[in-house]
């Protein structure tokens, strides 16, 4: 296991990122929508699938280009806040589709 003192920080729920820990990248612009190269963030994977699980790659292009402003969204802040609470390898199944369309 990494050291949490070395590890890189998630972005959305402020943990370190352990080396064996669920992780992923996320692009602030999605592929879909003209992000392909463009800037990424390592996340936790459940971090990264609740963000997914939430909006749509048009509302991510639109709104959501920016850690800060996925952290403002109210449903991702109030998940956040909860994940935050658990230990950095923490990962759980997040539901499918929950947006609603």
């Amino acid at each position: 296991m990494s050291d949490p003192k070395t590890a890189p920080l998630c972005p959305l729920c402020q943990r370190p990122i352990p080396a064996d820990a669920p992780q992923s990248l996320h692009h602030l612009i999605p592929k879909l929508k003209g992000g392909k190269g463009g800037p990424t963030v390592l996340l936790h994977h459940i971090c990264h699938r609740e963000v997914h699980a939430t909006l749509t790659e048009a509302e991510l292009a639109r709104d959501y280009t920016t850690p800060e402003a996925l952290r403002a969204h109210p449903r991702l802040a109030k998940f956040f806040a909860w994940v935050a609470k658990r230990p950095p390898g923490f990962a759980s199944k997040v539901p499918g589709k929950r947006r609603k369309r």
